[in-house]
């Protein structure tokens, strides 16, 4: 271990579906976790089909991991997963009875609830076997459900990383406050989100929740790239978009403005880096507008750098957030950024210091923000020093990383962490094996 990081147990992660583009932030904290020492196994309740492997990291992730559903498939996996029920049939029925205790009302909430025990009764049998001695999982879903029935089962101690918004928007159905009273710690992205499951978590409770930033590595996003990723056209002023093309993320609003600002501004173009459900919707709803949208789908890490140095302004347009490791990458490669001010984007984007921020679902003020920056070059550009210098204090995946892995070993016993330094300006349901 390196002096950052202190004796840890044998981590393992979870998560439901691991590795995916989207949750990049995720493969990150796990390399940055075993950079400093730790031994980290990834688990995923299902595995993601090829086109979440764009980048070597994602399809040396996703060869490493063991995959419950997979294991529950093999009908002599599942019925050795039962072996507690003799060897140990009160931990067994203690844990059968929490899962019954927990569950929504309803058929189907039994069920599910059922199903999460049985994929926790796998879980173990695969924690106990690698000798781990501490399970993380992020997000507090099913997967949550069921690393905490495993902690049950087996005794190894467990804790969870709160997003949102998505985390919060059934936090009865998904037993916040049962999760955190039985987590050893509860790691927040955000002050906001910290809040956010103090409110629904019992106050005995509220000094193991900790802020561990999903962080970036700066340096990956300071070189120039070597070519523009889209190339780029002559005296064009390039937007960009990275994330997944989903509803969520107003991407509608985004085109309409860029519809409004097209008849004076005939040169912005707009580079939409993802893929996801709306991506055909918003093709059609993007063709009137011409060679002035692309879209690229999913690009690998290295990519996604090349085409945030490509780029003038990163702007994200999105109805909820936590805070986006998009807008991290922006920051890292000195662009000026333009976002919706819900949640806690507030606490990484400083209002007319690090980029803009507009009201979410407001085209015209998007327009006008757009319009702002586009005009003013050397505002973009101060923007993106002052950015730059805010993603390396206080968003660093090495740093963030240390702070998590003295979690692990010493667990919450320890001072919350500062506040920054520059003070901000002020889903569907889960189907059971998530």
């Amino acid at each position: 271990m390196t002096d950052d990081c202190p004796t840890l147990p044998k981590i393992a992660y979870l998560t439901g579906q691991y590795p995916e583009v989207s949750l990049t932030f995720i493969l990150r904290e796990v390399e940055a976790l075993r950079r400093l020492g730790a031994e980290v196994i990834t688990c995923s309740i299902r595995r993601t089909p090829p086109e979440q492997h764009p980048g070597r990291a994602e399809r040396a992730a996703a060869a490493s991991t063991f995959h419950v559903l997979e294991a529950a498939r093999k009908p002599l996996g599942l019925l050795a997963a039962q072996a507690p029920l003799l060897s140990a049939p009160r931990r067994y029925f203690r844990a059968l009875g929490l899962a019954l205790r927990i569950r929504p009302p309803g058929l189907k909430a039994l069920l599910y609830q059922l199903i999460f025990f049985l994929e926790a009764t796998i879980l173990a049998r695969h924690l106990v076997r690698e000798k781990v001695g501490h399970l993380h999982n992020h997000f507090v879903f099913g997967s949550a459900t069921v690393a905490m029935l495993a902690s049950e089962l087996t005794g190894i101690p467990y804790s969870f990383t709160l997003h949102g918004p998505a985390d919060l928007l059934e936090p009865y159905r998904w037993r916040i406050d049962e999760k955190t009273a039985r987590a050893r710690f509860v790691a927040t992205i955000s002050h906001f989100a910290r809040s956010q499951i103090m409110f629904f978590s019992d106050p005995a409770h509220w000094d193991k929740i900790r802020i561990v930033h999903c962080g970036v590595s700066p340096e990956r996003y300071r070189a120039p790239a070597e070519a523009p990723l889209p190339p780029r056209q002559k005296g064009e002023f390039r937007l960009l978009f990275v994330g997944r093309l989903a509803p969520v993320k107003g991407l509608r609003v985004l085109l309409e403005a860029l519809e409004s600002l097209s008849r004076t501004m005939p040169d912005l173009r707009l580079i939409l880096v993802g893929d996801g459900p709306d991506r055909k919707a918003l093709e059609q709803a993007a063709a009137p507008l011409g060679e002035r949208v692309v879209f690229t789908g999913y690009l690998s890490q290295a990519e996604v750098a090349r085409a945030m140095q490509s780029c003038d302004i990163v702007v994200l347009p999105s109805f909820a957030e936590g805070v986006p490791v998009v807008l991290m990458e922006a920051l890292a490669s000195r662009k000026a950024v333009i976002a919706t001010r819900v949640a806690g984007v507030g606490e990484l984007v400083e209002e007319g210091e690090t980029g803009l921020l507009v009201a979410p679902g407001d085209a015209g003020g998007l327009g006008e923000a757009i319009r702002r920056l586009a005009s003013d070059p050397a505002l973009c550009a101060q923007m993106g020093e002052r950015g730059a210098a805010r993603v390396a204090a206080e968003f660093d995946i090495a740093t963030e990383a240390a702070r998590l892995a003295r979690l692990f070993a010493e667990g919450p016993g320890t001072a919350l962490r500062p506040a920054p330094v520059a003070a901000p300006v002020a889903p569907a349901s889960e189907s059971p094996a998530a």
